[in-house]
């Protein structure tokens, strides 16, 4: 059994701030508000107040489900590698916590103002998240539900480990840039900038992972 601990504690208190925002704005809240945005963020579709409210308490659930797989990870990783570094994934656990709970409380602005900003709110978020992973990234073993798993990287440890290296720089750097760009440029540019460099930054670590793999394996890449 799992010993409860200062990361528990942390994210039940990151995880309840939705609950308790929405406690406090639900009695306020008009009997009909927006439930759904649209591309350009504005709303396309309004519900009643318990229809939104299904919304957040879907967000809250899975945010639970993800911590907790984080924490128990070591007792279904076929690999058994990951009990060498629990911490770091209770701490990626403890990352989704906090942005499951940003978003939450971003989308429940956005029901009470009537205008989702997902440049200004999704986007910083997003790229302080990718940051924080780039942060741990190295620090990650090899395991099959969390990092880069690419064919090559679940195939050699060298690889994984080479390709998890150059993920955590380019993540933590391009997290950052991601954040300032989003809150500094306009909604269109904004937007294109962030799936732009996001597009580099998946795409670089799986195409590396390719290229050392095949570099230090030349037989098997060659079969």
């Amino acid at each position: 059994m799992k010993k409860f601990n200062t990361l528990d504690a942390a994210a039940i208190v990151i995880w309840l701030l939705p609950a308790a925002y929405l406690f406090y704005i639900y009695p306020g809240l008009p009997d009909t508000l927006p439930v759904h945005f649209g591309f350009k963020g504005t709303p396309d579709r309004y519900g009643s107040k318990d229809e939104f409210l299904a919304g957040p308490l879907i967000l809250m659930g899975m945010s639970v489900l993800v911590y907790l797989l984080m924490k128990f990870l070591p007792a279904i990783d076929p690999k058994k590698y990951v009990k060498y570094g629990e911490p770091v994934f209770q701490k990626i656990g403890v990352g989704i916590v906090v942005l499951m709970a940003a978003l939450n409380i971003a989308i429940m602005i956005s029901a009470t103002t009537g205008v989702f900003k997902t440049d200004k709110l999704v986007f910083p978020v997003m790229g302080l998240f990718f940051a924080f992973m780039g942060n741990l990234m190295h620090s990650i073993k090899p395991n099959y539900f969390a990092g880069l798993r690419t064919p090559w990287t679940l195939e050699d440890n060298d690889t994984w480990r080479a390709t998890h290296r150059l993920a955590g720089k380019l993540w933590f750097a391009g997290g950052i840039l991601l954040t300032i760009l989003a809150l500094l440029l306009p909604p269109k540019a904004g937007t294109i900038a962030f799936m732009s460099i996001l597009f580099v930054m998946v795409m670089i670590p799986v195409i590396y992972s390719y290229i050392y793999y095949k570099n230090h394996h030349p037989d098997k890449t060659a079969e």
